[in-house]
């Protein structure tokens, strides 16, 4: 996802919630979580759920994409000068086979290394990490735009069944989440119906019993509804999405913007468009990028949240807010580094403890392993590559584990 609106950090006095309605990560044993019963796949009710891109490839792990999602330019020399992300992951953990070494330079002169999403060591590493701290399971994204590219798909493909595999493992769950984001139309207008229909009759996907359900029906996200940005795809074909989902008998969760309720903002203004979110299952307002500050972010729940929960109780809709750690978007797109800071954790506490005051039920974690707009939770390094032009943030000191210790605390204290 990349609909961003950056609001200017202001810092002010009461950015830290109350004690008494807060939970600390430090208390969080991962030792003990190793050996945590399976998650109940059959709702999203009490889940802390994130979102897994997969989406990163490198030169030489088979699938001859190049470095997509780290180089600009993918089939050049992944080196200063040619960067697309702001956070480094730690490799610290992975093994030979899942390094892959690039031009940049750590602080003690060694070759920086990545990892590739195409191999399937490493997705299991990814979800064993969940299962480690307690995180519920992952929406696995999959770009409409993508899916008409053989290399593309086969790569999205092998990433959901290793994830599949890699939730049966460790006990976690797990679904599909289309977005609908630069999707073609008028070449592909069929494309994330035959995608579903072939990952149910090919790949079972389905099947597995890791595959999270709701109300008595495998959940399908589609993302990216009633958007005020121009987008090539109209919200009648959101509203038939939609009915063909629901016809195939799934229970559909949408993405959707920040200000929907009130259709301000990142929103469409068209009367039609709570008619179409009233057919939803599950409504999840994107929040990346529409406060920055914990204060902002706690007076977010109040104002926006809650209220739209609210709205969701009276139409019989489950509500799934977003919640991000922080931002930056510098490599990528030349914007000041670091522009939603983290604050130490400070920053994405606020917002866990701004949902639950809000009555959330669910909570999903954007995202996992984002790298490129520095929403990661999983682990990251705080010696990233150093170098005349090189820039990266990093994790303020805090342990790389830091955030997935937040989110299985969060867990507890979401059903407390």
């Amino acid at each position: 996802m990349f609909l961003i609106f950056i609001f200017v950090p202001v810092y002010c006095l009461g950015d830290e919630p109350n004690a008494s309605e807060s939970f600390d990560p430090d208390s969080f044993d991962p030792a003990v979580s190793q050996h945590a019963s399976v998650v109940d796949r059959s709702t999203l009710d009490g889940k802390i759920m994130c979102g897994y891109q997969g989406w990163f490839n490198c030169d030489g792990d088979g699938t001859h994409l190049g470095w997509i999602h780290w180089a600009r330019d993918r089939k050049k020399n992944f080196a200063p000068g040619n960067v697309t992300f702001d956070l480094w992951p730690d490799m610290k953990e992975y093994e030979a086979d899942e390094r892959y070494q690039t031009g940049f330079r750590l602080p003690d002169g060694s070759p920086a290394e990545v990892f590739s999403s195409a191999n399937r060591k490493t997705v299991l590493r990814h979800f064993r990490w969940m299962r480690d701290y307690n995180i519920d399971g992952a929406f696995i994204q999959r770009f409409a735009n993508g899916l008409t590219s053989d290399s593309l798909r086969l790569h999205t493909d092998n990433v959901l069944m290793n994830a599949s595999d890699a939730c049966e493992m460790y006990g976690r769950t797990f679904a599909v989440m289309y977005d609908l984001s630069g999707i073609n139309l008028q070449k592909h207008d069929k494309v994330v119906e035959e995608d579903w229909l072939r990952l149910k009759r090919e790949l079972a996907i389905t099947e597995s019993d890791a595959y999270l359900n709701h109300d008595g029906k495998p959940v399908v996200a589609i993302w990216g509804v009633g958007f005020s940005d121009k987008r090539s795809y109209s919200l009648d074909y959101c509203e038939k999405l939609i009915d063909w989902f629901q016809a195939q008998g799934v229970t559909v969760m949408l993405g959707v913007p920040s200000y929907w309720r009130d259709q301000t903002r990142d929103t469409m203004n068209d009367p039609h468009l709570h008619d179409v979110l009233r057919k939803a299952d599950i409504l999840s307002p994107w929040s990346v990028g529409r406060y920055s500050t914990p204060a902002q972010a706690t007076e977010h729940g109040k104002d926006v949240w809650g209220k739209d929960r609210q709205w969701c109780d009276a139409e019989s809709i489950d509500f799934l807010p977003v919640v991000f750690p922080g931002f930056s978007w510098f490599n990528l797109n030349g914007d000041p580094i670091d522009s939603i800071p983290r604050l130490k954790g400070k920053f994405l506490k606020s917002q866990i403890i701004a949902a639950k005051n809000a009555g959330a039920r669910m909570i999903y974690v954007a995202m996992f392993d984002e790298v490129d707009e520095a929403t990661a939770v999983f682990k990251c390094t705080n010696q990233p590559p150093v170098g005349d032009g090189v820039h990266f943030i990093d994790y303020e000191g805090l342990p790389s584990d830091y955030y997935l210790r937040m989110l299985g605390a969060a867990k507890a204290y979401l059903h407390d």
